[in-house]
This record gives C-alpha cells, structure tokens and sequence, in this order.
C-alpha cells in the first residue's frame, strides 16, 4: 500500500503533510468519527458543548436528552484536552479554544474516503476490476486468433457482454459501498437531537 502524503493547511502556521498511516492514526479513534460524523452535518461552527452531547449520546446510544452530566463531562474534557487539537494539527478541524467552537475545514470531507472499508470477507474491489479487465482482454485475444468456442458469440455480442458486466459491477460495487465505512458497526443514527 501506497505512503503517499496529503497537504493538509493549518491556518497561519502553513500547511502540514500528512501520510494515510497519519491519517489513519488521527481518524481511528471512535470519537473522533463521532466529531466528524456530527460536522458534515453543519456548515457552521458548532459549540463544543452541543458537540459533546451528541458524541456521548452516540456512544452510550441514548437520547440527546437524556445524556447525562456526567457522561457529556467525560467525553467533553476527552474532546478539548486531546482529540480536537490532534485533529486540529492534522488539519481536519478549525477548534477555537477561546470560543469553545469546532467547524469544519475544506479538508474534512475529503477525509470520508479513508473511511471506507473492505469487509474480510469480501474480494477487494481494485483486485475485481483487474480481474474483470484481464478475462476481458483474454477474450478479445481469443477472438482476434478465432479460438472456438468463442467464436459462438459475434465480436459485438462480446463486446456488450463485456460492458454489461462492468456497468453491473460498477453499479453493485456502488450501492453496496455506500454503508462501507470505517466503525459501520459504530452507533450513528439517520436522525439525531440537537
């Protein structure tokens, strides 16, 4: 897998660079995704207060309103003293010590694509398509030598066999990739409380 690094900019101190491992590190805490998850949903800044609650309200899976102190204080003080600057360095965030406020950076949605996943138990997708392209192109050699059985078929007739099955996988790949992100098993509702 690929070290590649991202320029990620962090206000008036320049950019920083991040590697995916960084990036990964920043991202694979729960509470962090929880931070992030609450974030693509508002243009503004939010307060971190607000912020904790919905968070702990995530974790324990409970209502907004019926999060308790002491629950929205452990995941508030977690928040302010490590996870937001760690995400604030990583240019993932803006966090305003002075106001108590978190918004998003142009940076922050680009980081949905390091949350997707592949299941154990699924084929990886890039290896598919390779795979899906090499019998492709062993089918179009055979037919330029007319090796039979093939031939059954009339180059046309292959070549919409062809391009019906990677419309088909590229369309199943899609649909069922919308549910794959990292902590699919993480509580996050549709609807949340504000």
């Amino acid at each position: 897998m690929s070290n590649e690094t991202r320029r990620f900019p962090t206000g008036a101190d320049g950019d920083v660079e991040l590697s995916k491992g960084e990036i990964f590190d920043v991202l694979q805490n729960q509470r962090r995704r929880y931070v992030l998850e609450y974030l693509k949903r508002y243009d503004e800044p939010v307060g971190l207060s607000d912020l904790a609650t919905q968070v702990a309200a995530w974790e324990y899976q409970t209502p907004v309103e019926e999060v308790t102190n002491d629950q929205k204080k452990r995941v508030y003080t977690t928040l302010q003293q490590t996870h937001l600057s760690k995400m604030e360095e990583a240019g993932i965030v803006e966090y305003d010590t002075e106001d108590n406020t978190v918004a998003r950076t142009p940076y922050t949605e680009e980081l949905t694509v390091y949350l997707e996943i592949v299941p154990g138990s699924e084929f990886p997708w890039r290896e598919f398509y390779l795979s899906l392209g090499s019998i492709s192109c062993a089918i179009v050699a055979a037919l330029w030598t007319g090796l039979f059985p093939l031939t059954l078929l009339t180059p046309l007739e292959w070549a919409t066999v062809i391009a019906a099955t990677f419309t088909v996988s590229a369309a199943y790949h899609t649909y069922s990739g919308a549910d794959m992100q990292l902590g699919d098993d993480e509580y996050v509702p549709d609807e949340f409380e504000q």
